[in-house]
């Protein structure tokens, strides 16, 4: 029976996302990932090179395409309430994204598919740009800023999260970050 590569590299992606996302690259450990994984350590050496390569492989799966999909509808404080929902259900889908941007900061010198990250972001941008009248580029570039930031709070800090708003929850998170952005893009700020 042929070796099923395409599955064998994706069973440890997953292993290796699930332990990355929980202590970084310096805490994970190859034993672990590949048991975790169901397959023999050395298929990490051969596929990605070595830990190192395979956390850069998780990162560009995984959050290479934060922004991808996400459409900026309508004029306004609404669009941008709308970025700030969409993102929000995508990060609440998949909570694991929050805390691999924070290991990837804490523990990369830079970003991952730093080029391909920069055009979607540079994409997202323009949008927001064109949505927003009453802002330049590098305006709406610091809008989305905040708005990535509001999004990832109680991921990345989930004890600040349980001691300043301890009722919080996903639904209540995301009405309050939707409000949010739509009071940033109307005020100006």
């Amino acid at each position: 029976m042929p070796w099923d590569t395409e599955a064998t590299r994706r069973k440890l992606l997953d292993a290796a996302t699930a332990q990355f996302a929980r202590v970084g690259l310096a805490g994970a450990r190859v034993d672990s990932i590949a048991r975790e994984a169901g397959v023999n350590k050395e298929r990490i050496y051969q596929y990605f090179g070595d830990k190192g390569g395979l956390f850069a492989a998780v990162l560009a799966t995984e959050v290479e395409h934060l922004l991808e999909g996400i459409s900026v509808a309508g004029n306004g404080a609404s669009a941008l309430g709308h970025v700030a929902g969409a993102l929000h259900d995508r990060v609440a889908m998949r909570p694991h994204l929050a805390r691999l941007l924070a290991w990837e900061s804490l523990e990369l010198s830079e970003p991952v598919s730093a080029e391909s990250r920069a055009e979607g972001c540079a994409a997202m941008v323009t949008a927001l740009a064109d949505a927003l009248p009453h802002h330049d580029r590098a305006h709406a570039g610091e809008l989305l800023l905040s708005l990535i930031s509001l999004v990832l709070a109680d991921r990345c800090l989930p004890h600040v999260t349980a001691l300043v708003a301890p009722g919080s929850t996903t639904s209540s998170r995301r009405a309050a970050v939707v409000a949010q952005a739509r009071a940033l893009a109307a005020t100006g700020g």
